[in-house]
């Protein structure tokens, strides 16, 4: 099986995710978001994940690689292609579904719990509840018309389900190395304006991630055996 793995140069690990889905016979091809011009087709795709990334869905500088990835989610939507969105890639997913991505009125970053919605909390995997998620976003997106909240946090949804797609806005791929990368470069000036220690946040990370990995890959299983699963109505 293949899956298409849609991601930034220089940020295209995809962690935990990739861990688990390899595990269950999954190989990925790379959708670079710079190179987009050169994206090959769908064709032999079971499978499409979108990875977060530092920029925004509403900027207009890369509007040729956004609108291009929002097209490749639509056409796979369509052709019932199963589709991961994770943060970035979620609001990807939840802007191509007819929600809307705007500035959260405060930014996540760091490890956060998220809380179900009680009218879904039957229906959503124990795993979402049951720990932190590391999260790094400044953005948040309404929840599409047909869309299924699963949970949330004080500043908007977390996991939304919509036929074959699953929409997260944290990063359930984030392992040791993923949040030393993004604590480096940019993200020191990042944590600092919000006065996040560097050593505190991966320190926690260094206390979270056994777990958290557990939790992805329950998370990972649920999303093939039961969300990827699941019959569409045609026409």
């Amino acid at each position: 099986m293949r899956a298409a793995l849609i991601a930034n140069s220089g940020d295209a690990d995809p962690g935990f995710v990739g861990r688990s889905l390899r595990q269950r016979g999954f190989s990925f091809t790379e959708f670079i978001r710079e190179y987009w011009e050169e994206w090959p087709s769908l064709g032999g795709i079971d499978l499409v994940v979108s990875m977060g990334s530092s920029w925004s869905t509403y900027w207009e500088k890369h509007s040729g690689p956004i609108t291009t990835e929002q097209h490749l989610i639509r056409q796979a939507i369509a052709n019932g292609i199963p589709v991961l969105g994770i943060c970035f890639g979620g609001q990807q997913l939840a802007t191509v579904l007819g929600g809307t991505v705007t500035n959260a009125q405060s930014p996540e970053i760091g490890w956060f719990r998220v809380e179900n919605v009680p009218e879904t909390a039957e229906s959503a995997p124990k795993c979402l509840t049951e720990g932190p998620w590391m999260q790094w976003h400044y953005d948040r997106f309404s929840v599409p018309s047909g869309a299924t909240v699963l949970a949330e946090s004080p500043v908007g949804p977390q996991a939304i389900v919509c036929g074959r797609a699953l929409g997260l806005q944290f990063h359930p791929e984030a392992t040791e190395s993923i949040v030393r990368q993004w604590s480096a470069g940019e993200g020191v000036d990042e944590l600092a304006s919000l006065k996040i220690s560097p050593q505190n946040l991966l320190a926690e990370t260094s206390d979270t991630v056994v777990d958290a990995e557990r939790r992805c890959d329950e998370l990972v299983a649920w999303f093939l055996d039961d969300v990827a699963q699941r019959h569409i109505h045609t026409p």
